[in-house]
Protein backbone atom coordinates (compact mmCIF):
# COMPACT_ATOMS: atom_id res chain seq x y z
CA UNK A 1 0.00 0.00 0.00
CA UNK A 2 3.19 2.35 -1.32
CA UNK A 3 1.94 6.10 -0.46
CA UNK A 4 -0.91 5.63 1.88
CA UNK A 5 -1.30 6.49 5.16
CA UNK A 6 -2.62 4.18 8.15
CA UNK A 7 -3.93 6.33 11.56
CA UNK A 8 -2.98 5.73 14.70
CA UNK A 9 -5.45 4.38 16.88
CA UNK A 10 -7.06 6.50 18.97
CA UNK A 11 -9.79 4.25 20.20
CA UNK A 12 -9.17 3.76 23.73
CA UNK A 13 -7.21 3.82 26.62
CA UNK A 14 -3.47 3.73 26.13
CA UNK A 15 -2.80 5.17 22.84
CA UNK A 16 -1.83 3.85 19.66
CA UNK A 17 0.34 2.43 17.75
CA UNK A 18 0.88 3.19 13.69
CA UNK A 19 0.40 0.01 11.69
CA UNK A 20 2.05 0.28 8.51
CA UNK A 21 3.72 -1.56 5.68
CA UNK A 22 6.56 -3.66 7.33
CA UNK A 23 9.36 -3.20 5.15
CA UNK A 24 10.89 -6.39 3.78
CA UNK A 25 14.52 -6.91 2.34
CA UNK A 26 14.92 -7.16 -1.77
CA UNK A 27 15.62 -10.75 -1.73
CA UNK A 28 12.93 -11.87 0.02
CA UNK A 29 10.77 -11.39 -2.92
CA UNK A 30 8.10 -9.59 -0.98
CA UNK A 31 7.80 -5.90 -1.60
CA UNK A 32 7.15 -3.64 1.00
CA UNK A 33 3.76 -2.22 1.26
CA UNK A 34 2.50 -4.77 -1.36
CA UNK A 35 -1.07 -4.85 0.75
CA UNK A 36 -3.92 -4.85 -1.08
CA UNK A 37 -6.68 -1.79 0.41
CA UNK A 38 -9.66 -3.40 1.83
CA UNK A 39 -8.33 -7.12 2.98
CA UNK A 40 -7.70 -5.77 6.51
CA UNK A 41 -10.78 -4.33 7.76
CA UNK A 42 -13.16 -6.09 5.25
CA UNK A 43 -14.62 -3.04 3.19
CA UNK A 44 -16.44 -0.22 3.89
CA UNK A 45 -16.42 3.21 5.88
CA UNK A 46 -13.03 5.27 5.87
CA UNK A 47 -11.45 6.81 8.72
CA UNK A 48 -10.80 10.46 8.47
CA UNK A 49 -7.60 9.81 5.98
CA UNK A 50 -9.43 7.67 3.83
CA UNK A 51 -8.22 4.57 5.61
CA UNK A 52 -9.92 2.77 8.31
CA UNK A 53 -8.21 2.43 11.73
CA UNK A 54 -6.41 -0.70 11.91
CA UNK A 55 -7.49 -1.23 15.49
CA UNK A 56 -11.02 0.03 15.53
CA UNK A 57 -13.86 0.56 16.91
CA UNK A 58 -15.37 -1.76 16.12
CA UNK A 59 -12.69 -4.42 16.40
CA UNK A 60 -12.32 -8.18 15.58
CA UNK A 61 -10.04 -9.59 18.33
CA UNK A 62 -9.42 -13.24 18.24
CA UNK A 63 -6.73 -15.91 18.50
CA UNK A 64 -5.72 -19.13 16.31
CA UNK A 65 -5.26 -21.21 19.37
CA UNK A 66 -8.88 -20.78 19.90
CA UNK A 67 -12.04 -22.68 17.98
CA UNK A 68 -14.46 -20.48 18.91
CA UNK A 69 -12.69 -17.63 17.16
CA UNK A 70 -12.69 -19.71 14.01
CA UNK A 71 -16.12 -19.72 14.36
CA UNK A 72 -16.25 -15.84 14.44
CA UNK A 73 -13.80 -15.61 12.15
CA UNK A 74 -16.03 -17.45 9.05
CA UNK A 75 -18.75 -15.26 9.72
CA UNK A 76 -17.66 -11.97 11.34
CA UNK A 77 -17.47 -9.96 8.39
CA UNK A 78 -20.88 -10.58 6.63
CA UNK A 79 -22.78 -10.19 10.14
CA UNK A 80 -21.65 -7.14 11.83
CA UNK A 81 -23.19 -3.76 9.66
CA UNK A 82 -19.68 -1.90 9.90
CA UNK A 83 -16.63 -2.75 8.74
CA UNK A 84 -14.42 -3.76 11.76
CA UNK A 85 -10.62 -4.71 11.46
CA UNK A 86 -9.08 -7.94 12.40
CA UNK A 87 -7.22 -7.56 15.29
CA UNK A 88 -4.86 -10.73 16.13
CA UNK A 89 -3.67 -10.52 20.39
CA UNK A 90 -2.59 -13.42 22.42
CA UNK A 91 -5.51 -14.26 24.19
CA UNK A 92 -3.47 -16.42 26.77
CA UNK A 93 -2.55 -13.52 28.55
CA UNK A 94 -6.36 -12.14 29.05
CA UNK A 95 -7.94 -12.65 32.01
CA UNK A 96 -10.59 -15.10 31.48
CA UNK A 97 -12.27 -17.28 32.01
CA UNK A 98 -9.71 -19.63 29.30
CA UNK A 99 -12.77 -21.93 27.98
CA UNK A 100 -10.20 -24.35 26.36
CA UNK A 101 -8.15 -24.89 29.60
CA UNK A 102 -8.29 -26.57 32.62
CA UNK A 103 -11.78 -28.95 31.26
CA UNK A 104 -13.03 -30.80 35.19
CA UNK A 105 -13.36 -33.76 32.99
CA UNK A 106 -12.95 -35.59 29.75
CA UNK A 107 -16.43 -35.87 29.22
CA UNK A 108 -16.59 -31.74 29.15
CA UNK A 109 -13.91 -31.83 26.47
CA UNK A 110 -15.74 -34.35 24.19
CA UNK A 111 -18.67 -31.78 24.72
CA UNK A 112 -17.19 -28.54 23.78
CA UNK A 113 -15.47 -30.38 20.75
CA UNK A 114 -18.67 -31.72 19.39
CA UNK A 115 -20.35 -27.93 19.81
CA UNK A 116 -17.64 -26.89 17.81
CA UNK A 117 -18.05 -29.73 14.99
CA UNK A 118 -22.29 -29.09 15.47
CA UNK A 119 -21.99 -25.37 14.78
CA UNK A 120 -19.40 -25.77 11.97
CA UNK A 121 -21.66 -28.62 10.20
CA UNK A 122 -24.89 -26.41 10.72
CA UNK A 123 -22.88 -23.10 9.02
CA UNK A 124 -21.98 -25.42 6.19
CA UNK A 125 -17.76 -25.43 7.10
CA UNK A 126 -15.65 -28.10 6.37
CA UNK A 127 -15.73 -30.65 8.78
CA UNK A 128 -13.57 -30.18 12.12
CA UNK A 129 -10.24 -32.19 12.06
CA UNK A 130 -8.67 -31.22 15.07
CA UNK A 131 -5.04 -30.42 15.20
CA UNK A 132 -3.42 -32.93 18.08
CA UNK A 133 -2.89 -29.96 20.63
CA UNK A 134 -5.94 -27.82 21.80
CA UNK A 135 -5.19 -24.92 22.56
CA UNK A 136 -1.70 -25.22 20.70
CA UNK A 137 0.73 -22.20 20.48
CA UNK A 138 -0.06 -19.53 18.21
CA UNK A 139 2.50 -17.38 18.40
CA UNK A 140 4.26 -17.48 15.39
CA UNK A 141 0.61 -17.51 13.48
CA UNK A 142 0.16 -14.39 15.13
CA UNK A 143 3.21 -12.82 14.53
CA UNK A 144 2.78 -13.91 11.15
CA UNK A 145 -0.93 -12.11 11.12
CA UNK A 146 0.81 -8.75 12.40
CA UNK A 147 2.81 -9.43 9.42
CA UNK A 148 0.35 -9.45 7.26
CA UNK A 149 -1.73 -6.73 9.12
CA UNK A 150 1.12 -4.23 8.25
CA UNK A 151 0.56 -5.59 4.46
CA UNK A 152 -3.05 -5.11 4.83
CA UNK A 153 -3.48 -9.12 4.38
CA UNK A 154 -4.75 -9.77 7.59
CA UNK A 155 -8.09 -11.70 6.41
CA UNK A 156 -6.65 -13.08 3.63
CA UNK A 157 -3.94 -15.04 5.95
CA UNK A 158 -5.81 -14.99 8.89
CA UNK A 159 -9.14 -17.49 7.38
CA UNK A 160 -6.26 -19.93 5.72
CA UNK A 161 -4.38 -20.04 8.79
CA UNK A 162 -7.66 -20.96 10.79
CA UNK A 163 -8.71 -23.56 7.95
CA UNK A 164 -4.85 -25.16 8.51
CA UNK A 165 -5.93 -25.41 12.04
CA UNK A 166 -9.04 -26.49 12.30
CA UNK A 167 -10.18 -28.42 8.78
CA UNK A 168 -6.81 -29.59 8.43
CA UNK A 169 -5.62 -30.73 11.55
CA UNK A 170 -2.61 -29.13 11.53
CA UNK A 171 -0.70 -27.13 14.73
CA UNK A 172 0.16 -24.00 13.98
CA UNK A 173 3.15 -23.92 16.44
CA UNK A 174 4.79 -25.71 13.58
CA UNK A 175 6.16 -22.62 11.64
CA UNK A 176 5.83 -24.54 7.96
CA UNK A 177 1.98 -24.80 8.40
CA UNK A 178 1.96 -20.75 9.38
CA UNK A 179 4.11 -20.02 6.26
CA UNK A 180 1.64 -22.34 3.99
CA UNK A 181 -1.48 -20.33 5.15
CA UNK A 182 0.95 -17.28 4.38
CA UNK A 183 1.32 -18.55 0.74
CA UNK A 184 -1.99 -18.42 0.48
CA UNK A 185 -1.93 -14.61 1.18
CA UNK A 186 0.28 -14.29 -1.41
CA UNK A 187 3.31 -13.47 1.13
CA UNK A 188 6.19 -14.38 0.22
CA UNK A 189 7.94 -17.59 2.74
CA UNK A 190 10.89 -16.04 3.00
CA UNK A 191 9.94 -13.25 4.49
CA UNK A 192 7.22 -14.04 6.45
CA UNK A 193 9.60 -16.06 8.10
CA UNK A 194 12.32 -13.47 8.83
CA UNK A 195 9.50 -10.99 10.36
CA UNK A 196 8.62 -14.14 12.78
CA UNK A 197 11.25 -12.78 14.89
CA UNK A 198 11.83 -9.13 14.07
CA UNK A 199 11.45 -7.19 17.08
CA UNK A 200 8.31 -4.59 15.45
CA UNK A 201 6.45 -7.51 15.07
CA UNK A 202 6.71 -8.97 18.25
CA UNK A 203 6.10 -5.64 19.92
CA UNK A 204 2.83 -4.71 17.26
CA UNK A 205 1.42 -8.16 19.07
CA UNK A 206 1.98 -7.20 23.01
CA UNK A 207 1.01 -3.93 22.66
CA UNK A 208 -2.37 -4.90 20.40
CA UNK A 209 -2.58 -7.54 23.26
CA UNK A 210 -2.38 -5.00 26.18
CA UNK A 211 -4.42 -2.45 24.59
CA UNK A 212 -7.09 -5.09 24.39
CA UNK A 213 -6.95 -5.82 28.02
CA UNK A 214 -7.58 -2.14 28.53
CA UNK A 215 -10.23 -2.38 26.80
CA UNK A 216 -11.60 -5.07 28.62
CA UNK A 217 -11.20 -8.05 26.55
CA UNK A 218 -10.98 -11.05 28.50
CA UNK A 219 -11.63 -13.74 25.76
CA UNK A 220 -11.15 -14.38 22.35
CA UNK A 221 -13.22 -13.80 20.29
CA UNK A 222 -14.86 -10.57 21.26
CA UNK A 223 -16.02 -7.64 19.13
CA UNK A 224 -14.82 -4.32 21.01
CA UNK A 225 -17.63 -1.54 19.91
CA UNK A 226 -15.65 1.49 21.51
CA UNK A 227 -18.63 1.31 24.30
CA UNK A 228 -18.80 -2.13 25.01
CA UNK A 229 -16.95 -5.48 24.12
CA UNK A 230 -19.04 -8.34 23.56
CA UNK A 231 -17.06 -11.90 24.31
CA UNK A 232 -17.97 -15.30 22.23
CA UNK A 233 -19.06 -16.18 18.88
CA UNK A 234 -22.70 -15.70 20.04
CA UNK A 235 -21.21 -11.99 21.16
CA UNK A 236 -21.18 -11.43 17.38
CA UNK A 237 -24.93 -11.20 17.28
CA UNK A 238 -25.20 -9.09 19.92
CA UNK A 239 -22.77 -6.92 18.62
CA UNK A 240 -24.46 -6.40 15.59
CA UNK A 241 -27.50 -5.13 17.07
CA UNK A 242 -25.61 -3.05 19.48
CA UNK A 243 -23.97 -1.68 16.29
CA UNK A 244 -27.03 -1.02 14.22
CA UNK A 245 -28.53 0.90 16.86
CA UNK A 246 -25.82 2.86 17.09
CA UNK A 247 -25.90 4.12 13.58
CA UNK A 248 -30.05 5.08 13.93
Amino acid sequence: MSGERHRDDAGGPGGGLPVRPWPASSDAGQPAGGGRVGDDHGGGAPGDDGMPDPEGPPAFYFDFRDPDSYLAAERVMRALPVATPWVPIDAGRLPGPHAWEGFRCEADEQAARERIARVAAERGLQPLRWPVEVPFDSTLALRAAWYAKGLGRVVSFSLPAFRQAYAGGHDLATEAFVLISASAAEMHPRAVGQALRREPVIASLEQATARAIERGVRTTPAIWTGDRVFHGDGGIDEAARHLARSRT
